[in-house]
């Protein structure tokens, strides 16, 4: 069976390997020091499951169990962590294990013999302490992380939702209603099948018929905002 160890202590890795090195039917495919570097590991090493550490700089290990959900396979997730507090949000989003550094040989080896993998819903429900920092989606052979702050804009076009980004665009499999929810205050409404992010906003001009348009500072086409819509662009824009 193929591990993954993320953490972003070094020393920590190197002592997970080691116990790892002496479970028999494991064996250590890589390491990567937060959850984006896992993300863009994980396509190629294939591993049957995730050592995931849950406070790392950049993507913590709740986020990036989420997103391993854009994966038609995804990894069993095995957290570890210091931090007593996650306890209930890993098992309530059915994690393997939990596992309490630092992390006994023992309870280690006893983890990954229940390792299997989760389902696409049981990652899902993984719930974080406030919206994702970064969208991913699978592209090919790999994974491409956008920063959410990056994202100018959210527009609906037949099953897909495209994030428009300073590099281009991410096709997602997020509904428009489920991202307007998560990143209410950030993104507002313009039209049924559009969301723009507020700071992004240079100016918006009204219609006579009630509706109206707004121009981002990015440039390109200006988007409609429906007259639906058109009162609470302006409130958001002036709050």
């Amino acid at each position: 069976m193929r591990l993954l160890v993320v953490d972003d202590e070094a020393p920590a890795r190197e002592r997970l390997v080691r116990m790892v090195a002496a479970i028999d039917g494991w064996n250590t495919v890589g390491e990567a020091a937060d959850g984006i570097a896992a993300l863009e590991m994980v396509p190629r090493t294939a591993p049957d499951a995730i050592l995931l550490d849950v406070r790392m700089p950049r993507m913590d290990g709740i986020e990036t169990a989420r997103h391993l959900s854009a994966l038609d396979t995804p990894p069993a997730v095995i957290f570890t962590t210091a931090f007593d507090e996650y306890a209930l949000a890993a098992f309530d989003a059915n994690a393997v294990a939990y596992l309490l550094k630092p992390v006994r040989a023992d309870l280690l080896a006893n983890a990954l013999e229940r390792a299997q993998r989760p389902t696409r819903a049981q990652l899902a429900s993984l719930e974080t302490a406030g919206p994702r920092r970064h969208l991913a989606a699978r592209i090919g052979e790999r994974i491409e992380i956008v920063p959410v702050d990056t994202i100018t804009r959210f527009v609906a076009d037949n099953k897909y939702v495209a994030a428009h980004h300073a590099r281009g665009e991410l096709l997602l499999d997020d509904t428009l209603k489920d991202l307007e929810s998560e990143f209410a205050q950030r993104f507002v409404r313009v039209h049924r099948n559009a969301l723009v992010a507020v700071d992004a906003v240079e100016r918006i001009e009204s219609h006579a018929n009630g509706s109206g348009v707004v121009y981002l500072r990015t440039g390109g086409e200006p988007l409609e905002v429906s007259r639906r819509h058109l009162g609470e662009v302006k409130r958001r824009l002036r709050g």
